[in-house]
């Protein structure tokens, strides 16, 4: 059997971070041609989750562009189909892909969704690409070179800051967040809530916008690969309810609970004791 990776090494630059980056904002303008629409003819798959033009628009043209940019590297995306895990298991390194994270906010018009793509490498996401269509700006970061904020054709490096004020998502998890937030006031004083959709608030974080996002309610990995990637280049951490690291490549590809930080997890130890209650 053919190893697509051991035989096929793949240089993690800032050469192949761009080419990334204008393979997302290609899917990004697919996607913009059915947001334009005055209908947007909506499906729903087996998990009732919805499914639209612009989702399979968006993975053909992802698709099409990996697989030139690198033919030996698999993919995975939402919208695969037929990929069973004794073949995804055997990869050691690959795509992940989510070519409309946010289905449910573009459908609503608000804007607030995004083009993710990841490469993962032994279960961790070493090169992420966040791309916003509504708006055009990227995040984007890889290991070891850093992470960027791109905006009007301007790119400036972006870092995760000090503790301030953290995003919380209001539809999740409600509980346990308010328990968070009221460990947090405790320690730190005063939070500030800003409500965003799909990934970016992963990216708030690693623009230094924000300082936590506590996500306690289900995601896939191809929701937050990307976005991670992007936040560990940042040098914030993304972790499970358990303060590990989040990993990928499982069988089952729903993730865990987790949070995403900016200020190093030394920091955040007090919260393992709320996650646990």
């Amino acid at each position: 059997m053919k190893d697509t990776l051991e035989n096929a090494p793949l240089e993690i630059s800032l050469a192949l971070l761009d080419q990334i980056a204008a393979i997302a904002t290609e899917a990004g303008e697919a996607i913009m041609t059915v947001y334009g629409r005055d209908d947007i003819n909506v499906e729903h798959k087996a998990d009732d989750s919805p499914l639209t033009e612009a989702d399979l628009r968006a993975h053909r043209c992802i698709s099409v562009g990996l697989a030139a940019l690198t033919p030996d590297v698999p993919m995975l995306s939402e919208e695969s189909e037929g990929i069973t895990w004794e073949t995804r298991r055997q990869w050691a390194r690959f795509w992940l892909v989510d070519p409309l994270d946010g289905t449910k906010e573009f459908i609503n018009r608000n804007g607030e969704f995004t083009v993710n793509i990841a490469l993962i490498e032994a279960g961790e996401p070493v090169l992420g690409v966040v791309h916003v269509p509504a708006t055009g700006v990227t995040y984007l970061g890889a290991r070891a070179l850093g992470a960027w904020c791109e905006r009007d054709g301007e790119r400036r490096a972006i870092r995760v800051r000090d503790i301030g004020s953290p995003v919380v998502s209001r539809r999740h998890g409600a509980e346990k967040v308010d328990a968070l937030e009221q460990a947090i006031i405790e320690r730190f004083g005063p939070v500030e809530r800003t409500s965003m959709g799909s990934s970016l608030k992963l990216c708030l974080v690693a623009a230094g916008e924000a300082d936590l996002y506590p996500r306690l309610a289900p995601t896939c990995e191809w929701d937050t690969a990307a976005a991670q990637a992007v936040v560990d280049a940042a040098g914030g951490i993304v972790v499970d309810t358990a303060l590990a690291p989040l990993r990928y490549q499982k069988e089952n590809l729903l993730n865990p609970h987790f949070l995403v930080l900016g200020a190093p997890l030394a920091r955040w130890d007090f919260l393992a004791d709320v996650l646990r209650d």
